[in-house]
Order: structure tokens, then C-alpha cells, then sequence
């Protein structure tokens, strides 16, 4: 693989790559998605700040930072910290931009709400506010178009809009929940990473992929898939010579039986450069180390003059900092789209921090300071690039009382729980949802994976796992703690888990209609609770699932024929696809249709396709 050899380009302080190769200042707003990876999730808290979003002044004198779970807009005088203004936002943040002529704030908010809010830099005044589409996220600003680029993760698409009305232009589809984005300076590329893999997961290769939309025809120019088990893709970051984009994300081992966690063997933490001239993947390199992991890498950067590559571990409380032109020779000569797997690849060449706050979900860096905020410890970390080493903290929120939910929230995060750091819960469980792939547990022997399940509603729902082999949740998490993260929890931390688990809240359906259901989605209902078709014996209101275990008419590789499988709420399997034990129904649709010949989950061969329409649609508004 042949890279240029820009990267060892240096510029002197204040002064800029030449504006052909220099990648668009902003935000790296793509950046920014503490927030954008918990939507709806859990109520405000007025008393956690949860920094998800920090954006620097263009004159570098101040910062501004985004609260995560309590809905507020902090400014703050660098280099000090000092607090300017405080503004209260329409929901909590899921990313920050900043655009001029004139000078505004972009705020994206969802949870109960999509809106994107405009604000005034100089003392917080609210400019417009502008309804949005669902989970809207990671907004870029084209500040020479006028244009405004969205993520809107839970429509898998991105909206673009007029900059200074808000008016949607275009909406372009993407893959499966867009979270993150970055422009190139001539604004003609947006890179959109795509947090989960799309498509069945019964497959030898599931991954999921980057997206990169050609601005002027607002089209998909290519969909780059990741090496086989990526998922979990977060932080985007464009190189200032606009050669190639860096996502971070995780791998998951889904082939092996889950049987250890030493050299990777379940999960990995990986970096996958995008060469944006050919339109492909260029190199995939892990993270970790040989007998310590890097867990969920969140946020990545690159100094102005492409020289350090920052990059932050949520899950191990770390800001790497990577030699970027050293990287480049590493990698030259080597395979376009190699995988890497040389646990050892970033030696001499990476500085690993430790930050002594918990949580680094966002990042900017600036000269020779690198800004870090720290999710769960409400503080932003003030790191010396020069010195590898972190200089100070600004505190957000003074200490106070740290609820069990709260707690519970940052172990299930926590990757230094594990053996040897490779993984935490979110691992498999992002947003304590599911991360697309089937697992080889051992809890119901060797050689039948299945799907990972999202633990919405776990507590309430009992029994767990897809055979219903532990009796409830806290069964389940206590085993997960010790055959997973192979941990030797503390009653205490389990409790805690516990707790962050039943606080967990299904986030609106995008397929609801102002909240209510459609037309169609109403005649659907109808069908649903037609005794005739069975939908609701199995899956009554208010938790659509009574419960218990039924043979389904599926039955996959190791499965054996006397298994029966859990019922599953239907609450939120909007989200949840791809659908059954063994992840291979894609759309809903398939669970009604093909995978139902014999009418084992509902008599649905009766119906037509109009109702199977209508049906589908009621299901998915749930």
C-alpha cells in the first residue's frame, strides 16, 4: 500500500497546511458521540453534565462542551477553564459544530426530541431552533455551500440542509444507524461511519461499513466494508492532506467459541484508514497490545499539521497518541485492505495515556494541547501533546452523590473490569442494545452461536438468553461478569449493573407518525390482535412476550430439535434486526413471510400482502 508522504510535512505553530490539502477545520462533530450512542436512553439528569461534545473557538480561546445526559451548553475561557455562560438545550446533546459569517453555534439534540438548535458564541442566546430528523447526530458544517450535514442515525440516513434556514435539502440513505461524519476541505466527500453491521448475521463475513456521499450529486459514491466482525464504528477524522479518513471501531472474534479474552480472542479495538482517492480500505491495525487491551475506542483526531493521530479508549480511560508519519511508513508497501493483526504494530511509535477521569468518549486537539472529555467524571482532561502527559482538569459539575444507575453505567462501560482490559459489556451490548453479530457462548454448549439479544427490558422479561438458560437477568449478568469479561465482580458492582440495566428506556419508534401510529399502522394492530393469527398469545401488552419458550420453525447450525427459544419483547425490535436466534431473518417482513412457511410464529399464511404490510408496520412502531 503506497501512502503519501505528506505526513511528515511540519508546520510551524499558528501556521496551517496550504488550503488545497487541509482538511475542514470544524468539528471533528463526528467526533462528538458520547450522547450520539446512548439516544433516548435514560431521563436528564440536572446533576450529570456527561460531556459528549466539545468544540473549540476558531480563535482557540475557548471551549465549548455539551452535556450527555443533562441538557446544557457550557462555555468555558481557555486556557484556564473558566466558566462563561451556561444554556439550557430542548434535550441532551449528541454533537456540536460551529459555523461563521455569522458566528453560530450547532447544537444536535435528541432523546425525547430531534431538534437542532442555534446559538450565539459570545453569551449563549438562542438563535433558531429547527425540528430534526430521528437520533439526529455529529453535525458538519460546509461553511463555503451553506450546508448543513447531519447523521440522522435511526432514519440510516443523512439530511443536508441549509445552513442558515435549516430547510432540508436532500436526504441521502446510508447503512445502518449513521453516527458519525467528516467533510473534506474542498467540502466534496462527507465519510460517514455507520455504527452497526446491516444484513444477517448467520454469515461467515458480517461487518459493517463506511460510507463516502459525493456532496455535489448527493449520492453514494461507495459503501467501504470493514474486516469481518467490525462493529461498533465511532469517531471519523479526515488527515489534513485529505488522503484518507481514520475510523475507530471494534472486532469482534464471532467465529470462536467464547472460551478466553487473552490476545484478542473475543474482541478486538481497531483503527481503519479509508483511502478517499480510491474510494477503499486502505489498512485495518489493532489497537491493543499482546496481553492488554484497548477497549472501546471512541473519539479520534488528527493535529492540525497531521503529525500526531489522537486517539481515545472509553473503555480503558486512555488518550493514544500515535505518530502519524511513522504509521504511514509502517504501513507502506503493505496490501491495500490488509488487516493487521500484529498486536505489537504500535510499539515506539504510540504513547498510551492514562487520564484520571473515566469515560473519554470526545476529543480536540489544538497546538500542542489535546482537550478530552470524560464522559462518567463530568471533567474535561487538558493533555501536554508535547510532553505526553496530562496537565490538568476542569471540573463541570461539582462531586456529589453518584446514583446506582449512574454507577451501574460506567462499569457496564468500564473494560478494566475484564481480563486484561480487552472488552466490556457495551462491547457486545452498545447502548445495552446488541451489536449485530451471533456469539458461540457456553452457556448452552459449543458450536450454536446466536444473536446477540438487546437487554432492554432483561430485568423485566424474564427468562434470559435465547434458550432461557439463566432464570433472570441478575443471573445473567453475575455469569457475564465472570464467563465473559472472565472478572471476579464485587456483589456490589454487579448491583450496580443491575441497576443501570432496568433504568434502560426504549427509545420512540421512527416509524410512529408524531408519536402515534400510522393508518397502516394501525390496521396492522388489528391484525396483531386477531386470535385467528396468534400474534399476540405469544407477544401480549404491555411487554409483548409471555415469557416463555416455543419451538419457532427455525432451526439453525447445533441447534437441537427439541430446542425452544424464549419469547422476545417486540418492544423496540425496530432496532433489533436482524431477527431470531440465529440473526438470519434481515427485515421484519422475512419473519412474517419466508421464514414462516408452516405458520410456527403466527398463522400468517392466511394473510395478504396489503395486511403483512400493515402488520409489519404496527410491529415496528413498537
Amino acid at each position: 500500500m503506497n501512502f503519501p508522504r505528506v505526513c511528515g510535512q511540519r508546520f510551524h505553530r499558528g501556521a496551517s497546511p496550504s488550503p488545497q490539502r487541509r482538511s475542514h477545520w470544524g468539528p471533528p462533530a463526528s467526533l462528538l458521540l458520547a450522547s450520539a450512542l446512548s439516544l433516548g436512553a435514560f431521563a436528564a439528569s440536572p446533576s450529570w453534565l456527561a460531556p459528549c461534545a466539545l468544540l473549540l473557538s476558531p480563535d482557540g480561546h475557548t471551549l465549548y462542551v455539551a452535556g450527555g445526559r443533562a441538557p446544557r451548553l457550557l462555555a468555558l475561557a481557555l486556557p484556564e477553564g473558566t466558566p462563561l455562560w451556561s444554556q439550557n438545550l430542548a434535550d441532551c446533546a449528541t454533537g456540536l459544530a460551529w459555523a461563521k459569517a455569522p458566528s453560530r453555534l450547532i447544537v444536535t439534540c435528541s432523546g425525547g426530541s430531534n431538534v437542532i438548535e442555534v446559538f450565539a458564541p459570545a453569551n449563549g442566546r438562542r438563535l433558531a431552533s429547527w425540528p430534526a430528523g430521528h437520533g439526529v447526530c455529529s453535525p458538519v458544517v460546509a461553511p463555503q455551500s451553506h450546508r448543513l450535514f447531519l447523521c440522522d442515525r435511526f432514519d440510516h440516513s443523512v439530511s443536508v440542509r441549509n445552513l442558515n434556514t435549516g430547510r432540508e435539502l436532500a436526504r441521502i440513505p446510508v447503512l445502518r444507524e449513521a453516527v458519525a461524519a467528516a467533510l473534506t476541505a474542498d467540502e466534496r466527500l462527507l465519510v460517514v461511519a455507520n455504527h452497526l453491521p446491516e444484513g444477517a448475521a448467520n454469515l461467515s463475513t458480517v461487518a459493517a461499513a463506511v460510507t463516502l456521499i459525493d456532496t455535489r450529486s448527493r449520492t453514494v459514491r461507495a459503501h467501504v466494508r470493514l474486516p469481518n466482525g467490525s462493529t461498533s464504528l465511532a469517531g471519523v477524522a479526515i488527515h489534513p492532506s485529505g488522503r484518507w479518513a481514520g475510523v475507530v471501531h471494534n472486532i469482534g472474534r464471532f467465529q470462536v467459541p467464547t472460551t478466553q479474552v487473552e490476545f484478542g480472542w473475543m474482541n478486538v479495538s481497531a483503527l481503519s484508514l479509508i483511502d478517499l482517492e480510491q474510494g477503499s480500505l486502505a489498512a485495518t491495525v489493532l489497537l491493543d497490545e499482546p496481553r492488554r487491551g484497548a477497549a472501546n475506542p471512541w473519539a479520534i483526531a488528527w493535529s492540525a499539521d497531521g503529525a500526531t493521530l489522537g486517539i481515545t479508549h472509553a473503555g480503558t480511560h486512555e488518550l493514544s497518541l500515535i505518530d502519524s508519519p511513522a504509521l504511514v511508513r509502517k504501513l507502506d508497501g503493505k496490501p491495500p485492505g490488509q488487516l493487521v493483526e500484529d498486536l505489537d504494530f504500535f510499539r515506539g511509535i504510540r504513547q498510551r495515556i492514562a487520564l484520571t477521569g473515566n469515560g473519554p468518549r470526545t476529543l480536540v486537539m489544538t497546538g500542542h494541547t489535546a482537550y478530552v472529555g470524560e464522559f462518567f467524571s463530568d471533567a474535561v482532561s487538558v493533555v501536554d501533546l508535547s510532553r505526553h502527559q496530562q496537565s490538568g482538569t476542569f471540573r463541570l459539575e461539582p462531586e456529589g452523590t453518584v446514583s446506582p444507575e449512574r454507577e451501574g453505567e460506567r462499569l457496564f462501560h468500564d473494560a478494566t473490569l475484564a481480563h486484561q482490559s480487552w472488552q466490556s459489556c457495551a462491547t457486545c451490548h452498545p447502548d445495552g442494545r446488541a451489536d449485530g453479530l451471533n456469539w458461540d457462548l457456553l452457556n448452552d454448549g459449543l458450536g450454536n452461536p446466536k444473536n446477540t439479544k438487546s437487554l432492554l427490558l432483561c430485568f423485566q422479561t424474564p427468562p434470559a438468553m435465547s434458550l432461557g438458560e439463566r432464570t433472570t437477568a441478575k443471573e445473567a449478568v453475575r455469569s457475564g461478569l465472570r464467563h465473559i469479561l472472565f472478572a471476579v465482580p464485587a456483589e456490589p458492582q454487579a448491583q450496580a449493573i443491575d441497576a443501570y440495566l432496568r433504568s434502560l428506556r426504549p427509545v420512540p419508534s421512527p416509524f410512529l407518525d408524531r408519536g402515534r401510529l400510522t393508518a397502516s399502522a394501525k390496521r396492522g394492530q388489528r391484525v396483531f390482535d386477531n386470535p385467528r393469527v396468534g400474534c399476540a398469545v405469544c407477544h401480549p401488552p404491555p411487554l409483548f412476550t409471555d415469557q416463555k419458550s416455543h419451538r419457532v420453525g427455525i432451526h439453525a447450525k447445533g441447534d437441537r430439535p427439541t430446542d425452544s427459544f424464549d419469547t422476545p419483547t417486540l418492544i423496540e425490535c425496530w432496532r433489533t434486526a436482524p431477527y431470531f436466534h440465529d440473526g438470519s431473518a434481515v427485515i421484519l417482513r422475512e419473519v412474517f413471510t419466508n421464514k414462516n412457511i408452516n405458520d410456527e410464529h403466527g398463522r400468517t399464511a392466511l394473510l395478504s400482502a396489503k395486511q403483512i404490510d400493515d402488520l409489519v408496520a404496527y410491529v415496528l412502531s413498537l
